[in-house]
């Protein structure tokens, strides 16, 4: 499906959307209830990804294809490696054959795992058969992805003898980490982080509660920061249901988008954005989004959006995402007539003046792409190709686009 977006507006300045459950926390927490099946989770997303990862879970099939979730891929990777007497094929889309593992299979392997690759060496698809692991310490590099980690502390209470974790070298989006470590905390696991190194001890008895709430997801409220901020002054989008002291490393959003005119006001379970300060065009934006890169897209395009200039670094994850996202954005918004420059950790966009119109997006299997790029619809027409990608994370997307005023086609 593609979708033409026609030069649009706010049409309500006072519009409220609701917005699913984290998709992070919400297959944390899928995991988790596996483990310890009296758990109940409100609120849980209804992205692609949290619905393969329930079907996964669920499933005594012998083969568990994911698709694209690289969250599920990690996370169960783990979870079928603890399971005792469970053989799986975990194998997934092409994009995901081509995105590795390596790094949490010989981390599993330390462990006492028994993984095998079926193809290509640290890549998926693998052959996994369930044992009792009952090692506890291992080494893991710390500048790879979160995910790794989170799929080892997960499972880590229901090892025999927990887990005690030391992560080598700069830790890469500890937000995340400490996500995974306020949830287990949050059903009774004791948990540690000190330093380089962080412990989970096993939990022996059932866990302290019973049900848990998702918050909705940050990285979907990323889009209507940017749209407010490309918005008139003025304009004013109230989004649920989010908390102030947020697990999420992407509620960092509060903070950066004050640079594109946007104020963010906490109200008990939601929040307002208003589009508000005058933007100083000479600014340059200057972000290190190690610990939050998956807003990179929706901050490069307000940037440009706005004609402003922006640096940003600590994107070295963003090659091994559902597509190299930083090749992706380049290309895109050269289309658009931006100035791109990109390395394997930063992306420098030059300020600029103006916007080519009825440019067609291509999104690269990617449902991020997608939607960082459609605010651009409140400055010029432009096409999203394959736009039903979105529903990887955020299915009602273009539906709550319509409804604070968007033209679609």
């Amino acid at each position: 499906m593609n979708i033409q977006i026609l030069k649009s507006e706010v049409a309500n300045r006072q519009s409220s959307i609701t917005i699913t459950g984290s998709k992070s926390e919400s297959n944390r927490l899928l995991l988790l209830q596996a483990l310890y099946p009296e758990l109940s989770i409100e609120n849980l997303s209804n992205s692609d990804d949290s619905v393969l990862m329930q079907k996964a879970l669920r499933s005594d099939a012998p083969t568990v294809d994911i698709h694209h979730a690289g969250t599920a891929m990690r996370f169960l990777t783990a979870y079928f490696a603890s399971r005792e007497n469970r053989e799986v094929l975990l194998t997934g889309s092409s994009r995901m054959k081509e995105r590795p593992i390596g790094i949490l299979v010989d981390a599993l392997r330390t462990l006492g795992a028994e993984i095998s690759y079926q193809e290509n060496e640290g890549f998926p698809p693998l052959k996994i058969v369930g044992k009792n692991i009952d090692n506890s310490q291992v080494t893991l590099k710390a500048n790879v992805s979160s995910q790794y980690i989170s799929a080892l502390l997960l499972i880590a209470s229901q090892l025999g003898h927990g887990l005690e974790l030391t992560l080598d070298g700069k830790i890469t989006s500890v937000p995340y980490i400490k996500m995974t470590l306020s949830l287990l905390e949050e059903i009774g696991v004791n948990t540690s982080f000190e330093g380089q190194v962080i412990k989970v001890l096993p939990l022996k008895e059932k866990p302290l509660v019973s049900s848990l709430t998702v918050e909705s997801d940050w990285s979907s409220a990323s889009y209507f920061y940017s749209i407010t901020a490309l918005s008139e002054e003025g304009t004013e989008l109230t989004l649920s249901a989010y908390k102030k002291n947020s697990l999420q490393g992407d509620s960092v959003l509060v903070d950066v988008y004050k640079a594109f005119g946007v104020e963010t006001t906490f109200d008990k379970h939601s929040i307002t954005l208003k589009k508000s300060n005058v933007l100083n065009s000479e600014a340059i934006m200057n972000l290190d989004l190690a610990n939050a890169p998956d807003i990179a897209q929706t901050i490069a395009v307000t940037a440009f959006g706005l004609g402003l200039e922006c640096y940003m670094v600590g994107l070295h994850t963003l090659k091994i995402k559902e597509t190299d996202r930083l090749v992706a954005l380049k290309i895109e918004l050269e289309k658009l007539g931006a100035n791109v420059n990109i390395t394997e950790n930063s992306l420098h966009l030059s300020k600029s003046d103006k916007i080519n119109q009825g440019v067609a997006i291509d999104t690269y299997k990617d449902h991020r792409m997608a939607m960082a790029f459609a605010p651009l619809g409140l400055k010029t027409n432009i096409n999203i190709n394959d736009a039903d990608v979105v529903s990887k994370s955020y299915p009602d997307f273009w539906k709550d686009l319509k409804a604070i005023g968007f033209q679609l086609k």
